[in-house]
């Protein structure tokens, strides 16, 4: 059986794996991107696209060559600078391929200005500064305590720097506590988290020493530590503050602002506590000399009483006990006298007590002061009595001299008052009525009603 001729149509070989161009470019994508590592590329920047999705779109491009970069929202939102086309930055990206065109491309995760850096020259102004102002003079470092009883932790709780500091406390001093302040160690919230973690332990101080620890990475991942606010922090905290973040390579603020900085989260955990096995060993030792001391004490102190008891049987005990026997006859003598002496004393204070109680007795008080309130009460009612006379005889001259005045007492006398009675008007002129006009006069003893017939003007005697 012969095999289908290859130029004819419809003939298809057995063994000829077919791909589609979508499957092609994923496999080249999957291919580039597990078979290269992270790169580090120092380029200009060009062509700068900024879509309203967030996501960053330009070109790398040196002398001879260019290459495509996508820089997506979550990566560019950490970007300390204004990147501009013909700028020269320093990328770190992942080779990868854009599968709807075939294009190959560069996914960037982080970038930064070339040259020194802008948070390198931030990082090394602020030192500076911070340098300047003496916070990192080394005659504020304080010592760390020999045997803490509390050790607080800022560090994140789920990454791999607490695991390693509680696997060495365990391991070295299991009986010392620990108190975690969780905090995130990265990104824009770290430094306020970080800060507010330091400011909490400082506040409460429960804490004999005071760790600030995270893992390694880069300068952008370890720049939480950087911050102004934390050094200062850490230099205001009440407690010694002993650093361990990154590696040993690694430097930040906070690591200058430390009491002692640690090279990593491992190392901070062995410089706060002791080697519980170094303790052993003292204890032990400290065991063998106390032991040997006791063993020559008790040597020493066993051949003294054998030295007293050869002592005693040399000595004759009868001559002893009489001597005691007569002693305690005198001293029983001289109880008794100074019982006796004891007793007439107290009788003599009780008698000049009980005649200071008789003559200071509130009998005799009360007495005096009831004849002081008798007397006080005769004066009390003599004084109200005249006062009401007193006040009897003004309140009757008040009333003769009101009566004098009194128009009342006029109408006694056998005058009348006379009013208009249209109106009521006091009639004090015989000019302000008409005749025939009726007026009202009261009298002593009632009122009249009349009308007036005739007026005459007055002669000018009263």
């Amino acid at each position: 059986m012969q095999p289908p001729t290859p130029n004819r149509p419809g003939s298809v070989r057995p063994d000829r794996e077919i791909y589609s161009v979508s499957r092609l470019n994923r496999e080249v994508r999957q291919l580039i991107e597990h078979g290269m590592p992270l790169v580090w590329l120092e380029a200009e920047l060009s062509n700068l696209a900024r879509p309203t999705s967030g996501h960053w779109y330009f070109s790398l491009k040196d002398r001879d060559a260019q290459v495509r970069c996508a820089m997506f929202r979550q990566r560019n939102h950490g970007v300390r600078f204004q990147p501009r086309d013909g700028q020269q930055v320093l990328a770190r990206a992942r080779v990868s391929l854009y599968e709807p065109r075939g294009d190959y491309q560069l996914i960037v995760e982080h970038l930064e200005e070339a040259g020194l850096g802008a948070l390198r020259r931030e990082f090394e102004r602020l030192k500076e500064k911070l340098a300047a102002e003496g916070l990192f003079d080394s005659e504020s470092k304080r010592p760390l305590p020999a045997l803490p009883l509390r050790i607080g932790v800022v560090t994140s709780p789920t990454g791999a720097a607490l695991r390693d500091i509680l696997k060495v406390l365990g391991r070295r001093f299991p009986a010392a506590g620990v108190l975690i302040y969780p905090t995130v160690v990265q990104g824009a919230a770290a430094a306020p988290e970080i800060l507010a973690a330091i400011e909490r332990a400082s506040t409460r101080a429960e804490c004999d020493v005071l760790i600030i620890a995270r893992g390694g990475g880069s300068l952008e991942d370890l720049w939480a530590f950087n911050d102004e606010r934390i050094a200062r922090a850490i230099r205001a905290c009440p407690m010694p503050v002993v650093t361990g973040i990154g590696h040993e390579v690694d430097f930040t603020i906070a690591d200058f602002a430390a009491d002692v900085r640690a090279p990593t989260p491992s190392g901070a955990a062995e410089l706060v506590v002791p080697d519980v096995r170094d303790w052993l060993a003292s204890l032990a030792h400290t065991a063998l000399r106390l032991r040997r001391t006791l063993q020559r004490t008790l040597r020493g102190e066993t051949e003294r009483l054998l030295n007293l008891r050869r002592r005693l049987a040399l000595a004759d005990p009868a001559v002893r006990v009489n001597a005691g026997a007569q002693r305690l006859d005198e001293i029983a003598a001289r109880l008794t006298g100074a019982l006796r002496s004891q007793f007439a004393h107290l009788r003599a204070t009780i008698a000049t007590l009980a005649e200071r109680l008789a003559q200071a007795s509130p009998q005799a008080r009360l007495r005096t002061l009831g004849l002081r309130h008798l007397r006080l009460d005769m004066r009390l009612r003599q004084a109200t009595r005249q006062a009401l006379d007193a006040q009897v005889q003004r309140l009757a001259l008040a009333q003769r001299t009101l009566h004098a005045v009194s128009p009342l007492a006029t109408l006694d006398r056998g005058f009348a008052i006379v009013t208009r009675a249209i109106d009521g008007a006091l009639v004090r002129s015989a000019t302000q009525l008409a005749v025939g006009s009726d007026i009202d006069a009261r009298l002593a003893s009632g009122r009249l009603r009349a009308r007036v017939v005739r007026t005459e003007p007055s002669d000018g005697t009263p």
